[in-house]
């Protein structure tokens, strides 16, 4: 088994390792890291909790010299939270190195961010917007850059930043090295490849081991029905957190606001918080000081808490990706973990475009404590299915919110969802 002590690192790296309490590579970091440091570009495709971060961290690390002043190292991230996440490993690992690590990210002012450029950054993590920003405005420069990553590029695309991070790579110099990672490859992580990277490695991560352990169900409920069988969920027993996502930051307040009133600990997130909001909210949730976030979509990505055992989608995502990054929250590092989704009539051509795109057919089950058909007007979901509403069909299985029988996501059950 590779340690780190084979990859030659600096004594301050390995020091700041140990103080982590980090000494196995994971398979990611394994195949990647000896690419960097041999300072050859890399496309690195990577699911959830696979330890991505720190496969690039470490080069960065290693790369940077600290009796410089310029920037030699950036990190572009989809979201502040993302951007906060990678800034802390960084911050970490940097710890006797002599480095500096500024993060540049939008919803807080840009006078701190200027003055930590002027005291000398041999590194910076920041959103595209905000880099862009100080670069229009010169209080940033690229030129002697050494390394440029890509976190999330597919999540780049999504967010509509692609031409921002090209941009971006335009003002960097061309013999930078350049690693990109990324859950999927679509088109767009292909044209970048060609345009700004010379011969890439691609790696993807296929140990079996480092699979995340997901359990993943769907349950049928009438959509009057889904916040009493939100209630039955968290008033089961679970060794960890939730996070439960809806759709709209109106929603995702209302939410929060009703659960709270029922007594639960909750913390909410969503894109209107101010910076200092989302920090307490986030913070609140990674001390255990509440054990429910209620999210939109903004804490699908960046959001990296292991004590999360369950997530719930309230409202069904609107893509295959944000399904794949929802559940990505759970089963993190080897942990186990549970994802569960309500699916009303409503959500019907959604939910089998989502199954489309993913390659796999979800087990879907009754909601606990479901009204029966004789109990409502509305005609069941699974039967709107046989009446052709639906082209899947229902799989029986026991209604309890624990231990139902769901799939399990790997290489043994279909195709792998939790990726981030």
């Amino acid at each position: 088994m590779t340690t780190f002590s084979e990859f030659t690192l600096r004594p301050s790296s390995m020091k700041a390792l140990d103080a982590m309490g980090i000494h196995t590579p994971t398979p990611i970091q394994e195949r990647t890291i000896p690419v960097l440091l041999e300072k050859r570009d890399l496309i690195a495709q990577a699911q959830t909790g696979s330890g991505k971060t720190l496969a690039f961290a470490l080069p960065i690390m290693e790369h940077c010299d600290p009796n410089r002043r310029e920037v030699q190292a950036v990190v572009l991230t989809p979201t502040r939270e993302l951007a906060r996440q990678v800034g802390s490993v960084l911050h970490d690992l940097s710890q006797g190195s002599n480095l500096r690590v500024t993060l540049l990210y939008g919803g807080v002012g840009y006078g701190p961010q200027e003055s930590a450029l002027r005291r000398g950054s041999q590194v910076v993590v920041g959103t595209p917007g905000r880099v862009l920003d100080h670069l229009r405005k010169k209080t940033l420069r690229l030129d002697q850059l050494r390394l440029f990553i890509l976190d999330e590029a597919d999540e780049m695309l999504d967010r509509g930043f692609a031409p921002d991070v090209e941009r971006i790579m335009a003002m960097t110099p061309k013999d930078r090295l350049t690693a990109m990672f990324s859950a999927t490859t679509p088109e767009w992580v292909q044209k970048v490849s060609k345009k700004h990277m010379i011969d890439p490695e691609v790696i993807t991560s296929e140990d079996e081991e480092s699979e995340p352990d997901i359990e993943q169900v769907v349950m049928d409920v009438f959509r009057e029905d889904k916040f009493q069988v939100l209630l039955r969920l968290l008033k089961e027993p679970l060794e960890g957190t939730t996070v439960v996502f809806g759709r709209t930051k109106h929603g995702v307040r209302n939410l929060g606001k009703k659960l709270d009133g029922m007594g639960f600990q909750v913390s909410v997130l969503e894109g209107n918080l101010g910076q200092n909001q989302r920090d307490r909210a986030l913070g609140r949730f990674r001390d255990g000081k509440s054990d429910i976030l209620v999210a939109t979509n903004v804490a699908a990505r960046g959001l990296d808490v292991l004590h999360i055992a369950r997530v719930i989608n309230f409202d069904v995502p609107d893509t295959a990706e944000l399904l794949t990054h929802r559940i990505g929250r759970t089963g993190r590092m080897g942990r186990s973990g549970q994802a569960i989704t309500l699916l009303t009539s409503t959500d019907l051509s959604k939910w089998h475009e989502i199954e489309r795109k993913l390659g796999v057919k979800l087990p879907r089950i009754p909601a606990p404590g479901a009204r029966k058909p004789s109990d409502s007007k509305h005609v069941p979901l699974h039967k709107q299915a046989q009446n052709g509403a639906s082209n899947g069909t229902m799989q029986s299985a026991s209604s309890k919110p624990k231990g139902f029988g769901g799939k399990r996501f790997g290489r043994r059950g279909g195709r792998r969802l939790a990726r981030a």
